[in-house]
């Protein structure tokens, strides 16, 4: 099946590729920049781990700040986002009794950091239940607002929901909260490319967010971005020479950020050519890849909804980049994740050629198919998606 934009990425021609959403997918241009740092290190590592590198991460920064309209100065480099919410709740001091406030669409692995920072402090993980279908982000507002309490210090919330593909409410829920002396920490794994973006207005204590899903940078670049105000409370999960460094030149954060010990930083570096690559696919640049892909999934959800005969959950403003659509009951019973993979997810595959999550949610048998709108897909997989669940789920 083939699609104008599918020869900028190096995909399987023989996979239907409809989840972009989990590691996202590097087009060739930007991973030849990618082969070029690579090979210019290797030719000289201290040079450039010494010598050349500090300009090339500011210049990222640079360009990733005015793409998120933050100031560069309050972006830290990490690799994921699991590890920019893992480096806050590592800094953050709580007390026993203290309430650390989620949603059940958090994502497992954030979950996971939340309760072990809960534990360490004798703190208290509380989850507000939103309700399902979400009538509206008013609804998510609501529900997350009636769980805070005196006690409660943080709010840890997806801005796109992993499970559910959901985006939510968070300027609204940053605001009220703060009102109430309450930081939020957004994982923002999924926004960045799916969602505009800026930060400098949204306000939120925390924020994280991969490049290497919706802006397509090679995998291991994210950012952290730290209120000015809540900088110094904050350090790396590896301390290393920026500790000590003394250097007046720049502040403390990002010294303490730039080197956390030897790596590959060519993923980050290499953000600014995935903005440029992906902004030049579309004459509106970077707005109209966002609003094509938005527009891309909202028409599969409605393809599949009518398929399957079954309604959405969540109205249209809710919808990035990516939709989910109930599905039949699946198995009464699953191991825990990650290591649970639905069967019909493996027969998409094994079968269809069809690369799609089965989601079970809100809960086993429960479950939904979550497809992604990537400018290489195109609705005629969406369509053979339907075809394949039609068969599959007789």
């Amino acid at each position: 099946m083939s699609a104008p934009f599918r020869s900028h990425w190096s995909l399987d021609p023989e996979v239907v590729y409809l989840n972009h959403g989990a590691f996202g997918a590097c087009p060739t241009a930007v991973l030849r920049r990618q082969s070029e740092l690579r090979a210019r290190l290797e030719a000289g590592p201290v040079r450039f781990l010494h010598r050349e590198i500090e300009p090339l991460l500011d210049e990222a920064r640079a360009t990733l700040g005015a793409f998120l309209d933050a100031d560069p100065d309050d972006l830290a480099l990490v690799t994921n986002a699991t590890t920019g919410v893992n480096t806050v709740l590592r800094s953050l001091r709580f007390a026993p009794g203290d309430e650390l406030l989620t949603t059940d669409h958090e994502y497992n692995a954030s979950r996971n950091a939340l309760e072990y920072a809960a534990s360490q402090w004798g703190a208290k993980v509380v989850v507000a239940k939103l309700p399902w279908p979400i009538p509206s982000p008013d609804a998510v507002v609501d529900t997350v607002l009636a769980h805070v309490t005196p006690r409660t210090r943080l709010l840890l919330v997806d801005h796109v929901s992993s499970q559910t593909a959901v985006v939510m409410p968070v300027a609204k829920l940053a605001t009220a909260l703060r009102a109430r002396g309450v930081e939020t920490l957004v994982d923002g794994a999924h926004a960045p490319g799916m969602l505009p973006l800026s930060l400098r207005s949204l306000g939120v204590g925390y924020y994280t967010g991969n490049c290497h899903k919706w802006l397509c940078a090679p995998k291991g670049a994210a950012f952290l971005h730290v209120r000015r105000d809540l900088q110094p409370g904050i350090k790396p999960l590896v301390i290393s020479h920026g500790h000590n460094s003394g250097r007046k030149d720049r502040s403390q954060f990002r010294l303490d950020f730039d080197w956390t010990g030897t790596h590959d930083p060519s993923a980050f570096i290499c953000v600014p050519e995935a903005i440029r690559v992906m902004g030049g696919l579309l004459p509106g640049g970077w707005p109209a890849v966002m609003e094509s892909n938005r527009a891309k999934a909202l028409a599969a959800r409605k393809l599949l909804c009518e398929r399957l005969k079954v309604a959405p959950d969540c109205p249209e403003e809710m919808v990035g980049s990516m939709a989910t659509v109930r599905l039949p009951d699946g198995f009464p019973e699953r191991p825990a994740p990650p290591t649970f993979v639905d069967p019909l997810h493996l027969r998409l595959f094994d079968e269809h050629r069809i690369e799609v999550p089965i989601v079970p949610w809100p809960k086993a048998p429960q479950r939904h198919v979550r497809v992604s709108a990537q400018l290489y897909n195109t609705h005629s997989e969406y369509e053979a998606l339907g075809d394949a669940l039609e068969a599959l789920l007789r």
